[in-house]
């Protein structure tokens, strides 16, 4: 038997050697086999991942596309039919804030008379979003579309456009209210600013450019102690940002205007009241609170003097608004670029007879056959002006502007339409 020594060590010289460079390069092969496969599976699992994720993008983008509140073919023929004039020469009109308190009313104007409206509106939470769907039920029980999104969305404005060749554009759109600044500005800036430049934008972009009719606001006369207001006043000193965000429009208007050739035509509105108004609004919460039994806040300038404001009845705006459009020329840009200078206007929208916040109280206490509880105060920092007035010579000689509807005769109607849209019955109380 061979012993242990032959075992541990070889008889023949040199076979050790080459038993161990077979066996080093059995390994190695058996190592570069291993890892070519590992290689392999590797590129495998990295295709198949990019194929995953290639597909779950295609899913996420398709899922997006099939759920977005907005495109496709049937959407594109609803603004297509909207859009469409039912009259000789008529308009087809861009209406943003359609939902709003003005908004609903020059849209159903518009489409009264037989011009083509789309509406666009985000319906944000400011006040109730329950009206604002409301109003909208309203537009299309006289087949206006509204489309729900935002006017800073360039993408959606850019689509509308392409759809429709608007003739003409009625921004109402913005953040409204003077003391929600305070709690909110950030709001303003996007709604007033932004959004007012991502439809500029769009507008200058457009082929035809439409002419554009726009809400500013008699906020922006500020501090200006001249009466009644005129639009060759200063506006230089407002007192909230809601009013510094305005004038910011006006300015950048302007240079829309200048740069690109859009026709534009500014409207700066004086209180306005009415049905389907805003909850936020004196008149409207005064109403609310009185029926209610709930006290209300009166405020009172320095001095013990009553606060006035030009209160304008929404069917006056209407006309205003209407008389903005049917006046207003051709923006003479194309392709983004001005060919000559294009119209720009500024007009004043109220009703040149300012009411004290006293006699408002006192014409809704008669219409509701309600006393109010009265909490008169020292106004606040908060914004607020102590008066409003005025001056429409221009918009009366260059538009035909004429208002009609005293505050007496408005809050009427607006106490007709509070208590069937609230519904409370005759004895004031409400029905739930």
């Amino acid at each position: 038997m061979r012993n242990l020594e032959d075992e541990l060590f070889p008889s023949t010289p040199g076979k050790v050697k080459i038993e161990r460079a077979h066996a080093i390069s059995r390994q190695f092969h058996r190592c570069f086999a291993s890892t070519s496969t590992m290689f392999l599976w590797a590129l495998f699992l990295i295709a198949l991942t990019a194929s995953y994720l290639s597909f779950q993008s295609f899913v996420d983008t398709s899922s997006k596309y099939f759920h977005a509140s907005w495109g496709g073919m049937h959407w594109e023929r609803q603004i297509r039919n909207s859009a469409q004039p039912r009259r000789q020469n008529g308009y087809s009109v861009l209406v943003t804030g359609a939902s709003g308190f003005v908004g609903s009313h020059v849209s159903l104007a518009l489409r009264r008379r037989g011009d083509g409206v789309v509406g666009l509106d985000n319906f944000n939470s400011y006040y109730d979003p329950s009206l604002k769907k409301a109003r909208k039920a309203l537009l299309s029980s006289h087949s206006i579309f509204i489309v729900e999104g935002d006017i800073n969305d360039s993408r959606l404005l850019a689509k509308l456009f392409d759809v429709v060749p608007f003739t003409h554009v009625l921004h109402l759109a913005a953040q409204a209210g003077v003391r929600y600044a305070i709690e909110n500005p950030a709001s303003y800036v996007h709604s007033n600013i932004a959004g007012l430049v991502t439809l500029l934008e769009a507008c200058k972009s457009a082929d035809p450019q439409p002419s554009i009719v726009w809400a500013s606001s008699s906020s922006v006369y500020g501090l200006n102690d001249k009466v009644p207001f005129s639009e060759l006043d200063r506006t230089d000193q407002p007192a909230s940002l809601y009013a510094a965000t305005k004038k910011a429009g006006e300015e950048i208007t302007h240079t829309y205007n200048h740069i690109y050739g859009l026709s534009i035509t500014g409207l700066r509105f004086f209180t306005v009241y009415g049905p389907w108004g805003r909850p936020d609004m004196a008149y409207f919460s005064f109403t609310r609170n009185i029926l209610q039994g709930k006290p209300i806040t009166v405020y009172r300038g320095k001095n013990h003097v009553d606060l006035a404001r030009d209160f304008t009845y929404i069917d006056d705006i209407v006309k205003g608004c209407l008389g903005a459009l049917d006046t207003a020329e051709k923006s003479t840009g194309t392709g983004g670029k001005k060919r000559k200078p294009a119209q720009y206007r500024i007009y004043n929208l109220g009703n040149t007879s300012p009411v004290t916040v006293p006699n408002l109280v006192a014409i809704l206490e008669r219409h509701l056959k309600v006393k109010a509880k009265k909490n008169v105060v020292e106004m606040p920092g908060n914004g607020d002006v102590p008066f409003t007035h005025a001056n429409i010579s221009l918009a009366r000689a260059e538009l035909g502007y004429k208002p009609t509807t005293n505050l007496e005769t408005g809050l009427k109607k607006f106490v007709k339409w509070y208590l069937s849209y609230y519904g409370y019955n005759p004895r004031g109380v409400r029905n739930l």
